[in-house]
């Protein structure tokens, strides 16, 4: 017969197992996200690729990248496999795929579902070139089926 434990301490225990599958694609951290980036870039890499690239910019311990990349994959956004001795992590999602998700949030939350908003602010800002400008308008006129401008 199977030995079953009802104990409060198991149960919690087995229900944050469950919680941390269930998990998935939620909005990246900043440093997640510059871990992220990086992936995205190598298309895949080790813990120690994926060091290498990030200590060109800040200086990690190879211990603490190990550990985000670990969440990272629990929370739904690397997975991972093992060759020969190191772990080999890949992009669970497309860039494209997290871009378009992380801006109909900032859409939604910071611009009420009006993305004619976030456009009008993008376009105020300062740092926004001529050339930005244009290239801009070339992508609107080329969705609205206008190329003449």
């Amino acid at each position: 017969m199977d030995h079953c434990d009802f104990s409060p301490v198991a149960a919690r225990t087995a229900k944050l197992g469950k919680m941390r599958k269930k998990q998935t694609h939620s909005l990246l951290t900043e440093v997640e996200l510059e871990f992220m980036t990086v992936v995205w870039d190598l298309e895949k890499g080790s813990v120690r690729d994926i060091l290498a690239e990030l200590n060109k910019v800040q200086e990690r311990a190879y211990t603490s990248v190990a550990t985000v990349l670990k969440i990272m994959e629990q929370k739904g956004f690397l997975t991972s496999e093992r060759v020969d001795r190191s772990l080999v992590y890949r992009p669970a999602i497309p860039k494209a795929e997290y871009q378009k998700t992380s801006l109909k949030n900032l859409s939604s939350k910071l611009f009420n579902d009006a993305p004619a908003a976030l456009v009008a602010r993008l376009v105020d800002d300062e740092d926004i070139t001529d050339a930005m400008l244009e290239e801009m308008r070339a992508l609107l006129n080329e969705r609205l089926g206008d190329n003449e401008s």
